[in-house]
């Protein structure tokens, strides 16, 4: 099963962008994504919109945040990213006159609202700034070839 990593990857650029000064172009954070640089434009759109980044062409050009991380939460950003779907788990739909599908599907539409619920509620509460390491951690690294199992940013 293929994971939708959007969120996690585009919480780390937001990241990342908090530590820096000037602005970081798509290449360098496409890059830090590993995606291309039209994928990312792309996937920062909503944010954009949003109001969360700020994004420039040309000579100087590039993204930075149009707001404080502290002012950015989790919600904000998957709100901004479409809402993406938080389970992979569907309901059966083959046979909609059978009573077991039906019950089936009821008590699993409910146990899946009553999770997102609970998510939306504590994304609401997280702001980027408590994400944020103590440390500026460089777009560098991810320049770096990442050990085995993981590790570096």
């Amino acid at each position: 099963m293929n994971r939708d990593t959007r969120l996690s990857d585009v919480l780390h650029v937001l990241l990342h962008l908090g530590q820096v000064e000037g602005p970081v172009t798509s290449e360098v954070l496409a890059k830090s994504m590993g995606t291309n640089p039209a994928v990312f434009r792309r996937t920062m759109a909503g944010l954009r919109k949003a109001g969360h980044v700020q994004s420039g062409r040309g000579h100087g050009g590039g993204w930075r945040l149009a707001r404080p991380l502290r002012q950015i939460s989790l919600l904000a950003v998957y709100e901004a990213l479409g809402r993406p779907n938080l389970f992979a788990i569907g309901n059966r739909s083959d046979h909609p006159d059978c009573l077991v599908e039906r019950s089936v599907n009821a008590a699993m539409a409910d146990t899946m609202a009553r999770a997102e619920a609970l998510f939306v509620e504590r994304f609401k509460k997280v702001t980027l700034d408590t994400l944020a390491p103590g440390k500026p951690e460089p777009l560098s690294v991810h320049g770096r070839t990442r050990p085995r199992g993981g590790g570096g940013s």
